[in-house]
């Protein structure tokens, strides 16, 4: 009883072709559940022949597919016609409507198989959709997995050959802890999100905590816009490394973030850094930088001041993913 139950609910729910013994008991409930409509109608209207039979038809088609449903309207225009339920005759007037009811039927009968046809499409697009979801994650984790241990061991050479170098060794090690903290970094926010304030703190801590200043309130941002903010800020934290405030003793560096409704407005400031007295041009890092928020209905505004680089970040925060 209970596999007949589960076939049922799953013939029904459309995740499954139901038996065609089923879709046959199934449209045999319908017929009687109609038939004995129509009895408790005769009271009031004996003269109402097809009527009840319509969603007899609709949805034995809905369930068992479009053989079931056209034989449920043939049977129940010939009960429609056979039957009665008083006084009254088979006349010319009867068969007109029975004329009528199998074409409203057919009608009735093409919709139902033209939406099951569509929804079956939509399952099988799903499905697939699912399956490469689910090989995409398997394919990412596999390539996380194997550039964090080729990460590990280039880091293990260059110790090795710079053993004797400690002054060259001190500046290259934190940057490829960075690289990999950054991978990690990107690895877990893609499935939950982070707040924004330990997002920084992880791409500008390898180059000091003295060094930069953090200002706004706690902010959970979504793993789609945590991502792209992730690639922005080690884009920007890369450069300020090169050529920026991280690159002179003196160098400094202000983020500041600020909330308005839904929309974000973050702001990057260096200050103490070498001055820029000629901009080249613009390569994949800045393309990125301009065009990364436009996804969140955002843009991004470089300056290259006096002072040191300004950046304005302003996108909108997706409310659900």
């Amino acid at each position: 009883m209970g596999k007949l139950i589960d076939e049922f609910r799953k013939g029904w729910q459309g995740v499954a072709p139901p038996s065609l013994s089923l879709s046959i008991a199934f449209a045999v409930a319908c017929v009687l559940v109609a038939t004995l409509a129509r009895w408790g109608l005769a009271h009031v209207r004996p003269d109402v022949y097809f009527t009840p039979y319509f969603p007899a038809v609709f949805f034995a088609a809905a369930f068992g597919g479009l053989r079931i449903g056209v034989v449920t309207a043939l049977i129940g225009g010939v009960l429609g016609v056979v039957v009665n339920f008083g006084d009254a005759f088979a006349d010319r007037a009867r068969f007109a409507l029975l004329t009528l009811y199998w074409g409203v039927s057919a009608l009735t009968i093409w919709g139902v198989e033209h939406y099951r046809t569509m929804l079956a499409e939509q399952r099988r697009i799903s499905k697939r959709l699912i399956e490469e979801e689910d090989y995409r994650k398997v394919l990412v984790d596999e390539l996380q997995h194997r550039l964090k241990n080729k990460l590990s061991t280039v880091h293990a050479v260059l110790h090795q050959v710079l053993h004797d170098q400690p002054q060259v060794w001190a500046r290259i090690d934190p940057r490829l802890r960075s690289l990999a903290a950054t991978d990690d970094l990107i690895s877990r926010i893609d499935k939950a999100g982070c707040d924004i304030r330990d997002l920084l703190i992880s791409e500008l801590g390898p180059y000091g905590h003295v060094r930069f200043t953090l200002n706004g309130d706690r902010l959970f941002l979504p793993p789609k816009l945590a991502v792209t903010l992730s690639l922005m800020f080690h884009e920007l934290a890369t450069n300020a490394g090169k050529y920026g405030a991280f690159s002179s003793p003196r160098g400094l560096l202000q983020v500041s973030w600020t909330v308005s409704d839904d929309r974000l407005t973050v702001t990057w400031d260096e200050t103490g850094g070498p001055s820029v007295d000629k901009v080249s041009e613009p390569g994949f890092g800045t393309k990125l930088l301009k065009s990364a928020l436009s996804a969140f209905d955002g843009k991004t505004e470089v300056s290259y001041l006096k002072t040191g680089l300004h950046c304005i970040m302003q996108c909108r925060i997706p409310k659900s993913e």
